[in-house]
């Protein structure tokens, strides 16, 4: 009796669940993880960024006209062919992400030559948007002499607008892999020389704001070459880069891509329009070369705070990569899909 009483007391007196304090330890290591792993996509994402925050700020030094035309152009940029790009290209962190848990690397090269594709088609007529902004923006009621200028600068974003596109591809291939460092190196050399060349074109060149718009495109290209040229001789571009294949133009597989890509650039698109849509509306304000200045100031502001919760998202997306999956499993967004 005694010793059942004294086992029932030490039954009892055991507790049934584990102290609170037990998880710590290891919620404070994942933590650490996540914020290594983010800390570089953050940077990536805000030295990218940069690239339209300095062209607009060179565009600034030379005129109240210049730097609203310039705003303008670059909201307009946005909302009719950045974000849709961007939408696009976030569909390869699912498939990427899933070849990549199944240890099918040879499918990354695969799924970024399909993106590649249906981006650079997806850019044609974003690129006829942009060549006649002017117009549509006077057509919209907006001041003619901005949207004259704005027009202007637009047309010099679209060799920019097919180079975003494959950054958008290349940038997501490597980030589903963990390679994040030659993300941030790349992104950095090419803010540098966006810097140098908006000097060059806008100041001593005499240019004008045009020259800016000029710099972004050249140094979105840059950017890709630089990625490129890792991709082609690294040893991790190798594995999961073999050259150009016949599976990336199955027309199949090219709407199970579709499926995906634009729900997620219908979600992007609002996202963007609900901010970049404040700076045109700013068009119709009494004083508009003033009204866009400030605007957009305050929203490149708020963009730049912006990329620390979308390096996080991003650093998340990475980590449930890591997780192995069989690979009878990659066939589940097909399934779901079609």
């Amino acid at each position: 009796m005694g010793g059942a009483g004294a086992g029932g007391e030490a039954e009892a007196s055991s507790p049934l669940l584990l102290p609170r304090s037990a998880p710590r330890p290891a919620v404070g290591v994942e933590v650490r993880r996540q914020v290594g792993l983010a800390a570089p996509l953050v940077a990536c994402s805000l030295l990218q960024y940069s690239l339209q925050v300095v062209s607009v700020m060179f565009a600034g030094h030379l005129g109240e006209l210049s730097l609203s035309s310039a705003s303008v152009a670059a909201s307009f940029a946005n909302v009719t062919g950045f974000s849709v790009l961007l939408g696009m290209g976030s569909a390869l962190d699912t498939f990427c992400g899933q070849s990549y848990g199944a240890r099918q690397y040879d499918m990354l090269g695969t799924h970024m030559q399909r993106a590649i594709i249906v981006l650079m088609l997806t850019g044609v007529p974003l690129a006829f948007v942009l060549a006649f902004a002017g117009q549509i923006l006077i057509a919209l009621g907006q001041n003619p002499e901005i949207s004259s200028e704005a027009g202007l600068y637009a047309q010099w974003l679209i060799p920019g607008l097919f180079a975003y596109g494959l950054l958008q591809c290349l940038t997501r291939f490597l980030q589903t892999q963990n390679i994040v460092q030659i993300l941030v190196a790349c992104s950095g050399l090419t803010l540098l020389l966006h810097v140098m060349l908006c000097w060059l074109l806008v100041q001593i060149f005499g240019i004008g704001h045009k020259g800016a718009a000029l710099a972004t495109s050249i140094s979105y290209w840059f950017n890709v070459a630089l990625l490129v040229v890792y991709v082609k001789v690294s040893e991790a571009g190798r594995r999961s880069w073999h050259g150009w294949s016949r599976e990336a133009l199955k027309l199949k597989d090219a709407k199970v891509y579709l499926k995906l890509a634009i729900p997620s650039t219908f979600m992007t698109c609002l996202e963007y329009w609900a901010f970049e849509m404040v700076v045109l509306l700013a068009g119709f304000l009494p004083d508009p070369k003033l009204e866009t200045s400030i605007l957009s100031v305050s929203l490149n502001t708020m963009w730049m705070v912006y990329t620390i919760p979308s390096g996080l998202s991003s650093a998340i997306r990475s980590e449930e990569h890591k997780f192995e999956v069989p690979p009878p499993f990659c066939s589940v967004i097909k399934e779901t899909c079609g």
